[in-house]
């Protein structure tokens, strides 16, 4: 599947803090991503509609929550949205076994990111 958003990354300065309301309010549950500041959410079972997601600490006071987009090719992707008005604000970065990863503005400066499935991804 293929350009829907499939994941949503929420930035926060104390995570344990986060996690905890998130967990309390909603049920959701956290796995640490490695040893790195980022949490897998997961906010239901996969038989039920929604999306699961990361948690992360900050990495600048003005980070926004952001959701990805699986896309089939990234680099065909970015070509898209530069064309389209939409400019890229971090490059291609590649997430081990996982993916390949960039984020974006729209036109109105919004941030997004795109998202490519590829186990083989390294640094």
């Amino acid at each position: 599947m293929s350009n829907r958003v499939v994941h949503f990354e929420i930035p926060c300065d104390n995570p344990e803090k986060t996690m905890d309301f998130f967990k309390e309010v909603f049920g959701w549950n956290f796995q640490q991503f490695g040893t790195e500041d980022y949490w897998s959410v997961i906010t239901g079972d996969d038989a039920s509609p929604g999306i699961n997601g990361g948690l992360m600490k900050k990495k600048d006071p003005r980070q926004p929550v952001v959701n990805s987009i699986e896309v089939l090719n990234l680099e065909k992707a970015i070509t898209a949205i530069e064309k389209g008005g939409g400019k890229i604000v971090v490059p291609k970065m590649a997430i081990p076994t996982v993916g390949w990863l960039a984020y974006f503005t729209d036109p109105d400066g919004n941030i997004h990111g795109i998202f490519q499935n590829d186990s083989t991804a390294t640094m």
